[in-house]
């Protein structure tokens, strides 16, 4: 728990570095006259703030500093130390509802000991960490029931005590809020039971003993076919009154009697609320910002065995958690949304290929061949290409000796031959992509080293990362190589006619072949990757419309950053604004079609989202900041695409979305909405329907129906999809 305490302590540090809990906006002028006093200099004051809020205390350069009162508009108070504008030191915390929390903040949050009463009365008298219950902690229900122990993120967990009304007692391990782990219960009719646990029942070897000492011992579990056992009867029970019991007596009628208290909620954190800043009104005009509109709230589990410091995410609260963390809304909406999970996130995708790993001399060839393809002289690209520029034939072998040659450079790799597949065309994509030549040779080939993704995907390709995360090498099998240079010249004048296409971008097509023992080719496609972004991507889907197979055999506790969902694993609906989502429609309607002209199927949409946080600068993983929108930039975005890209950075709105039939693809609209940041772009453009997926099509398609299998015709491939994807995309109505 100490490891959790210190990576959740840096991570919001990150976060505070970034985010002042002071925001600022033009306002009327005030009409009080303030006392001019030195700069650095404490004093007692007064503000009645426009938006309503009222403070009283020390003062410090224009914010609370020392001891205060603060009372917001929405009936929420606070009393206690402040330093330079944050809640630091001890005080009391109350809310409307007549809650109130008494104790130490540090920076804004809970944190320390601290005592907080709910507004149904239960009451939690112990350590705090970042708003969370943490360490050790007794809390006392109003209806009886106290618990005393242990606690990590806002859950027992650890050693702990749980006593209830009636009596009853058990004693023992908990995890995630429940019983788990060795633990003894006590009935209080002296009957106990003792060992293992699981979820909040017996799992595993225990003894169940009644008062008069008879006693069951065996394996335990809610599956009859797994209990098993042995009674002892008690030298005092003559009539053996227990011959008839079993298990599912305790988990039937005993348990009942020993349920845990449903944890409560906090609505709205301390460390939510924002505070009007004021200005002096000598030699400037005064300002304040109203912040606290309905605040939209959003749980995330935060697991300290999990947490990377190397990122600033908060990271998931259990479905079960007390407290939450809340999203103020851009768009004002007064939508309460219900909890969704952030998934644990890692700082870089991929393992970096350095000596000794087994495609490190793969990894060289590569960085050479491509800057030879880059550097090499050539006629000056034009749009106008003639058609021998897409020849499959149309390709240049390149021989690299270690020693070197008249063309290429010495190096410590063993022999290869690099083949360039029609370079010209290649060469004219970059240029149409806006891509340098040098910086495109720097992000591939300069000193840092690729990166290897920990595992190949279905198809058994391989996936490599340029160390600044621009660009994607996939290796692909000599079928695809043919089906790029079939449709290369269609897929050329697809960009030339479309600005906003969706299609994967290509910038070079190359095939290494080394000598030797070896004698094998591998050929790479580069790829542009889309999610290049200093926004961290919190949830990635790869879209189909089908769903066979269309889901992913992970528990959540298991779903990270970096983790690929599919269909099925979708919860949102896309809200794009009417400019975009018309845009879009357009868009998504001439690239199936294109698809579906090349003979193309099993291509998919991917998604990325960032959920917006509600501060104006967002601290990244790299200890960096990035700056969102200001409200009047985000208004001109949305009304006006024109300049930005569509599926890059798109400020967008998701709706949670519920399904009655866990199989059905489209599920029904909850109204809870989530501001984001959108990357989305069409993927896997490099299948052709051919004689394997006919067979795969004819063979699924006896056993399951035809509909939701991903290998069809293309044509129908196309309409699915199509269909698919303009109705998870709606336009946003606000």
């Amino acid at each position: 728990m100490k490891a959790w305490e210190a990576t959740v302590r840096k991570t919001h540090a990150a976060r505070r570095q970034a985010s002042n809990i002071f925001s600022s906006s033009p306002v009327a002028n005030m009409d009080e006259e303030d006392e001019i006093h030195a700069a650095g200099e404490v004093f007692h004051a007064e503000r009645y703030l426009p938006n309503g809020d009222y403070y009283t205390g020390h003062w410090l350069d224009n914010f609370p500093h020392g001891f205060g009162k603060y009372w917001w508009t929405d009936g929420c108070m606070y009393v206690g130390d402040w330093y330079r504008g944050k809640t630091m030191g001890k005080g009391t915390f109350s809310w409307p509802s007549g809650a109130n929390y008494q104790g130490e903040f540090k920076s804004g949050y809970m944190d320390g000991e601290g005592i907080y009463t709910g507004p149904n009365g239960d009451t939690y008298k112990g350590s705090w960490v970042m708003n969370l219950k943490h360490g050790h902690g007794v809390k006392e229900y109003t209806n009886g029931d106290i618990y005393d122990g242990e606690w990590c993120g806002g859950l027992q967990e650890g050693n702990g005590k749980y006593q209830w009304k009636d009596g009853n007692c058990y004693d023992g391990e908990w995890k995630n809020g429940m019983m788990s782990g060795m633990g003894k219960l006590v009935w209080s009719n002296g009957n106990t039971f003792e060992g293992l646990w699981d979820d909040g029942i017996p799992s595993g070897h225990g003894r169940f003993k009644w008062a008069d000492g008879s006693f069951y011992e065996g394996n335990w579990s809610k599956d009859a076919a797994e209990q098993n056992g042995d009674y002892h009867p008690s030298d005092d029970n003559s009539k053996d009154e227990h011959k008839d019991w079993s298990q599912e007596q305790v988990y039937e009628v005993d348990l009942k009697e020993c349920e845990i208290c449903p944890l409560d909620k906090v609505p709205i954190l301390p460390s939510h609320k924002k505070l009007a800043v004021w200005r002096s009104t000598k030699g400037s005009s005064s300002t304040a910002s109203t912040s606290d509109t309905a605040p939209r709230s959003r749980r995330m589990s935060i697991d300290g065995s999990s947490f990377d410091v190397s990122t600033v995410e908060e990271a998931n609260l259990k479905a079960r958690d007390d407290t939450s963390f809340s999203s103020p809304s851009p768009s004002n909406s007064s939508v309460e949304a219900s909890p969704i999970q952030i998934p644990k996130v890692v700082k870089k995708q991929g393992d970096i290929i350095s000596k000794g790993h087994k495609n490190y001399e793969l990894m060289l060839n590569l960085q050479l061949g491509i800057r030879h393809s880059v550097g090499r002289p050539g006629p000056t690209p034009s749009l106008d290409l003639k058609p021998s520029a897409f020849n499959p034939k149309e390709k240049v072998w390149t021989r690299f000796p270690p020693e070197g040659s008249k063309y290429t450079p010495p190096h410590q790799s063993c022999e290869f031959k690099w083949k360039d597949y029609c370079p010209l065309v290649f060469r004219t994509l970059r240029m149409l992509f806006k891509v340098d030549a040098a910086e495109y040779m720097l992000s591939m080939c300069g000193n840092d080293s690729l990166r290897e993704l920990s595992s190949p995907g279905k198809s058994g390709s391989f996936f490599y990362l340029s160390y600044d995360d621009r660009y994607m090498i996939k290796t692909i099998k000599k079928a695809e190589v043919k089906v790029i240079l079939r449709m290369l010249s269609a897929y050329f004048n697809h960009f030339r006619q479309y600005e906003n296409t969706l299609l994967t971008k290509f910038f070079g097509l190359h095939c290494v072949r080394l000598t030797g023992a070896a004698q094998r080719k591998v050929r790479f496609i580069i790829m542009g990757n889309l999610f290049c972004t200093n926004h961290t991507i919190h949830r990635r889907f790869d879209l189909k419309g089908s769903s066979l197979g269309r889901l992913t055999d992970k528990p959540e506790s298991e779903i990270e950053a970096t983790t690929i969902l599919k269909d099925l694993d979708l919860k949102y609906f896309f809200r794009l604004p009417k400019t975009w989502n018309e845009e879009f429609r357009r868009q998504i309607e001439k690239d199936s079609d294109f698809l579906e002209q090349e003979r193309i199927m099993d291509y998919s949409l991917l998604v990325g989202l960032h959920f917006r946080e509600p501060s104006h600068l967002t601290p990244v993983g790299d200890g960096t900041v990035e700056d969102s929108y200001s409200a009047a930039d985000m208004d001109k975005l949305l009304s006006d695409p024109s300049g930005h890209q569509l599926g890059i950075g798109m400020q967008a709105r998701i709706e949670k979305m519920e399904r009655t039939i866990e199989t059905e693809l489209i599920g029904e609209a909850t109204g809870e909405c989530y501001d984001v940041v959108m990357f989305f772009g069409i993927i896997d453009i490099l299948q052709d329907y051919d004689i394997t997926k006919k067979l795969e099509h004819a063979y699924k398609s006896m056993h399951y129906d035809p509909t939701s299998i991903s290998a069809v015709d293309p044509r129908q491939y196309a309409k699915r999809f199509h269909d698919f994807i303009l109705t998870i995309f709606k336009e946003d109505d606000q």
